[in-house]
């Protein structure tokens, strides 16, 4: 087919995403349509994405990814059905919506669930699917492999995994904040307290990610006896930090059991 990946919906989540694919299959690969045409224009112009009708970008893509509003979903797969072919894969990444309620209209299916930082390849893309090929997921992986983790997972715990991966970064950006405003209250200019957070955050998660210990054992390592650090884990466990954080992340999943 003429393009490899077409994405129905430009908006952050689809833009992130097409971002990702478009450094592994280049540009004129990838095509988008957005009902937004003006947003669409000044988008794609920025990426070389090819900005086409829907159309055209059902009857040419390989992969036609589906990055639109979950409650939108059934009148753009009745509109696109007669537009697909029997080679074309749908993927969808919309929130709470099942592969039983797209396999009526095809059996080539794949669910998602990227975040954002898939756009500069630091993201997380949950996949899962009933009856496409070994050759069609190894071709999937390919293209998303840019992204970051893509990680098969069964649908049962997709959207509980959403919950993290997908608002996640939400909830950490709100935590970089939070850190910056402490250094801003203790004298810290702005600027440096945005890009020291930024940069604790990354490097925290980079040095977790390579460490075999529990992140526990890695809070302590850092807490020295009577320190200033087990000051402060002391003050976020008395605004019971740990159980906030967890509960956005269960309001987030209970949001999605219900859409």
């Amino acid at each position: 087919m003429k393009y490899t990946a077409g994405f129905i919906g430009f908006g952050n989540m689809g833009g992130a995403l097409a971002s990702a694919v478009t450094k592994k299959v280049g540009a004129d690969k990838v095509c988008a349509y957005d009902v937004n045409a003006d947003m669409l224009y000044e988008k794609t112009k920025k990426t070389g994405i090819l900005a086409v009708s829907l159309a055209e970008l059902c009857q040419n893509s390989k992969f036609v990814f589906l990055a639109v509003k979950p409650n939108t979903i059934t009148d753009i797969l009745e509109q696109i059905k007669d537009l697909i072919s029997e080679k074309t894969v749908i993927v969808s990444m919309a929130a709470g919506i099942p592969l039983s309620k797209i396999t009526p209209y095809t059996k080539n299916v794949i669910r998602i669930m990227p975040n954002t930082p898939v756009s500069v390849g630091k993201g997380v893309v949950l996949y899962c699917f009933e009856e496409i090929s070994l050759q069609t997921e190894n071709k999937f992986k390919e293209i998303m492999s840019d992204c970051g983790l893509v990680d098969r997972l069964d649908e049962k715990f997709i959207d509980s995994a959403m919950a993290l991966s997908g608002c996640g970064p939400a909830f950490v950006y709100m935590f970089i904040d939070a850190l910056a405003d402490g250094a801003v209250k203790c004298g810290l200019s702005r600027d440096k307290a945005l890009e020291y957070a930024k940069h604790t955050v990354l490097g925290s998660a980079a040095y977790s990610i390579a460490s075999d210990n529990h992140p526990e054992k890695l809070k302590d390592e850092v807490c020295s006896p009577g320190g200033t650090t087990i000051e402060g884990v002391i003050s976020l466990e008395k605004g019971a930090f740990r159980h906030t954080v967890s509960k956005a992340v269960i309001s987030a999943y209970e949001k999605t059991s219900r859409l």
